[in-house]
């Protein structure tokens, strides 16, 4: 039995909607379903594959979208898994968008305002590198929100995810869970090697030492936003290799989970001229 088969993948790293969840409980270096590197990146290159593959297919359907969700503190590596799972994906049919401070027009708006029109369209995958679950984790740890603001946002966007499903969106949503001492060796490297400097922020130092408050508040987002039609997936986060792996496995099994078929439109060779 193939212990990285998708169904495992997913079984592990789920955090099953409408029960209890203690992030504390959750190993940010677990090996156990890719205990070799090797294999990791083995599963990676053919998941890569049949992601380009399935992408061909949603993009000539154009029936159903996909949403993927990248959530996780300085380091994680919302850009790598970007880089790596989809690194043999067709740009024509995916959309990225990194969500930075909002802006002063999106400040006149409701949170959601930005999110919405971010989404992708029918035949697309749409990647949140960051997210409108930002509202209730630096919105939160910052207090740039009251407290009842913030608890009333955990609803509206589980209500907000719903429509999108019921409306031709797939979401899945991963937080990439580093463990502190593997995120200040990674801080680290952003200043020791020349490549990596400019994406050394200082204020990764502030997020950083208010670390117990960003854990609660990841847990209590999980807890509150992991549902039937959006559940969250905890994604071990220490190790890049297995990272993306994991990742991989579950876009694909999404993807295949849609059972698309290519269209066959009534054409007949003898009813064109090609000479």
């Amino acid at each position: 039995m193939d212990k990285s088969s998708i169904e495992n993948v997913c079984d592990r790293f789920i955090a099953p909607p409408g029960q209890p969840f203690d992030l504390s409980s959750r190993d940010s270096g677990d090996r156990a379903l890719f205990p070799d590197k090797k294999h990791a990146r083995k599963s990676l290159k053919s998941d890569a594959g049949a992601i380009d593959e399935l992408q061909d297919l949603l993009y000539a359907t154009r029936e159903k979208a996909l949403l993927i969700v990248l959530q996780g503190m300085d380091t994680s590596g919302k850009s790598g898994v970007i880089r790596k799972v989809f690194a043999q994906t067709s740009p024509l049919g995916m959309k990225v968008k990194a969500f930075k401070a909002p802006t002063r027009i999106e400040l006149g708006h409701d949170y959601l305002w930005r999110v919405h029109e971010a989404t992708p369209r029918k035949g697309f995958i749409g990647i949140f590198d960051r997210s409108h679950y930002e509202d209730v984790l630096v919105v939160k740890v910052r207090k740039f929100a009251p407290p009842d603001e913030v608890e009333r946002r955990y609803e509206q966007i589980n209500q907000f995810e719903k429509h999108l499903a019921e409306n031709g969106v797939t979401i899945l949503k991963f937080m990439l869970h580093l463990g502190y001492e593997e995120q200040g060796e990674r801080l680290k490297e952003r200043i020791t090697e020349p490549h990596k400097r400019w994406k050394f922020n200082p204020s990764d130092l502030d997020d950083r030492r208010d670390w117990p408050d960003f854990m609660s508040a990841y847990e209590t987002m999980v807890q509150r936003c992991s549902t039937q039609h959006a559940p969250w997936y905890v994604i071990p986060a220490d190790s890049r290799t297995r990272r993306n792996a994991a990742i991989a496995r579950v876009v694909r099994g999404a993807l295949e989970d849609m059972k698309l078929e290519w269209p066959n439109p009534d054409l007949k060779l003898e009813d064109f001229d090609f000479s």
